[in-house]
């Protein structure tokens, strides 16, 4: 049944896929009032995205997801996992090693099934206070003005049934073809980018054996993906050629054909899905206009090459959910809102870029040009190739501390008071203020501490004689690297600034002028 949306809410979310169920859910846990509407009446029940990175799951652990259901995502580990690049005689040409240690504290990379995601987030958006998904509705238009976003519905399955919601916000987290994007009359930048690939997803019904997590076989006769796509699920993806039409790209029959050099038929797999997408790079050059907002798809595309696509929706979320939990409290100026799409957008451009780049070498339908690729790989193959470690976009809440500000900050095992567990959920904190040579909290005034806190800040001492303990010295680490001794990371885990421990003070008074600047001041740092 179709259910009304409320006629008043402070915020609208348009789109039900993982990045809208985890904005309305991270809104609700800030005490908003949230409307989801999503346009089909049912989750779609096939995967789509398959891969998650470890930033992701810690946005996920701070929503509550990870607590109860990690057993959904299947880690890339141990001396077979990672990111490899073949040519098509099998020849290692790139590795990529997603099996390092990731500072978020989770595998860097890992497998999930879509569906499942969605139902969990579901549940949860279902039991968190103030928030109401409504399926079956789809966006038709809005209007707004200085203070309130007035947005028509129409239901998708009584077409006659129409509704009208009053919200300070809204979201367009709905997909690719964002009427939302549309109505906003967004602008679209395009890297130029274009390739249509079959994705097939399948079960197997027999044991299979991996070389990597994902491989790229970078053959100019058959260019192809092999993917861990979650437990129990892989996936295949092969490029169209000119001389295959898509009608004949898209048929089932081609899919099995297509799978058979790798020994995958009918007999031992049991196939899901196959589709034919067309792969870009695209962003929208604005992601605010007046009170709306963009995420997800709505706000960038990428060819799937580096498993970013759905990560960077899911920090898109996080990143606006605290700018607008924070508003919405009284915490911070509102044109800090204003800061969201810069950010995001520069952070997401450079994995756009690489993403592309990636697609580039591996979509290569020239034999010569194929053979000259795989020389100079070969040639570069001693160089270790790192994950894209993009940083946050300019105008950015930070401030300049070495190169480590926009950065993410690390989340490690710890033990105080008798418990042990991640960071985020022993100590927690939306602002975190840690420090390993000495207690922050002394150094700062009473009414310093307690603003700070009031934000829902926490303190650490991370000092050898302090109460909190390094159990696995990720924390350690981290600040050798980055050689400070103490840092201050925002809600969405990148570092607002960082320095020695005696510049914690100033670290707190730039927050504070940031997030509450005085009418003759910049509220932007960097």
């Amino acid at each position: 049944m179709t259910t009304l949306p409320a006629p008043e809410v402070d915020c609208l979310v348009v789109g039900g896929g993982p990045v809208g169920l985890l904005t309305a859910i991270l809104l609700g846990q800030a005490g908003m009032q949230v409307a989801l509407v999503e346009r089909w009446p049912q989750r779609y029940p096939l995967p789509r995205a398959c891969t998650i990175d470890h930033e992701a799951l810690r946005i996920l652990q701070a929503a509550g997801v990870m607590a109860d259901h990690a057993d959904l995502f299947a880690p890339s580990q141990g001396p077979r996992g990672g990111y490899q690049f073949r040519n098509g005689d099998g020849e290692l040409l790139r590795s990529i090693d997603w099996n390092r240690p990731a500072e978020s504290g989770w595998a860097n990379t890992n497998g999930f099934h879509q569906p499942d995601l969605e139902a969990v987030l579901e549940e949860i958006a279902d039991a968190t206070a103030g928030v109401t998904v409504h399926r079956g509705w789809v966006f038709s238009s809005l209007a707004q003005d200085a203070e309130v976003v007035s947005t028509q519905l129409i239901s998708t399955t009584e077409p006659a049934m129409t509704a009208t919601v009053r919200s300070r916000w809204l979201v367009g987290a709905d997909g690719a073809n964002s009427p939302v994007r549309t109505q906003l009359a967004v602008d679209v930048g395009d890297s130029g980018f274009e390739a249509d690939w079959l994705v097939i997803d399948y079960r197997p019904l027999r044991e299979e054996t991996w070389d990597a997590f994902v491989v790229q076989y970078c053959d100019p006769h058959q260019p192809a993906t092999a993917v861990n796509s979650g437990p129990g699920r892989r996936r295949f993806e092969f490029m169209r050629r000119d001389d295959m039409p898509a009608e004949e790209l898209a048929q089932e029959a081609t899919a099995w054909r297509l799978m058979a050099p790798w020994g995958v038929t009918p007999s031992n797999a049991e196939l899901e899905r196959h589709a034919v997408y067309t792969f870009r790079g695209r962003w929208a050059q604005t992601w605010r206009v007046g009170h709306a907002f963009l995420a997800g798809d709505a706000a960038h595309l990428m060819p799937p090459f580096l498993g970013q696509g759905l990560c960077a929706g899911l920090r898109d979320a996080r990143a606006l959910a605290w700018r607008l939990g924070m508003v919405h409290a009284g915490l911070t100026d509102p044109d800090v809102l204003d800061t969201y799409g810069p950010e995001r957008a520069g952070h997401v451009r450079e994995i756009i870029d690489e993403a592309v780049a990636a697609g580039r070498v591996i979509c290569e339908l020239d034999p010569t040009r194929a053979a000259a690729r795989d020389t100079e790989l070969k040639r570069q193959a001693a160089a270790a190739v790192e994950p894209p470690h993009p940083r946050l976009g300019t105008p950015s809440i930070t401030v300049p501390s070495k190169g480590v500000e926009g950065r993410l900050a690390p989340q490690g095992r710890i033990a105080v008071a008798g418990r042990t567990g991640l960071f985020d959920d022993v100590v927690g904190g939306d602002w975190q203020l840690v420090s390993r040579a000495g207690d922050p909290g002394e150094l700062l005034d009473e009414e310093a501490a307690s603003w700070f806190r009031k934000i829902g800040g926490s303190i650490t001492d991370l000092s050898p004689t302090g109460s909190v303990r390094d159990l696995d010295g990720a924390y350690k680490r981290w600040f050798s690297r980055h050689d400070c001794t103490a840092f201050l990371a925002r809600p969405d885990f990148y570092v607002f600034g960082a320095g020695d421990h005696t510049d914690i003070p100033r670290l707190v008074s730039q927050l504070r002028r940031a997030l509450q600047p005085h009418p003759t001041e910049g509220k932007h740092l960097r």
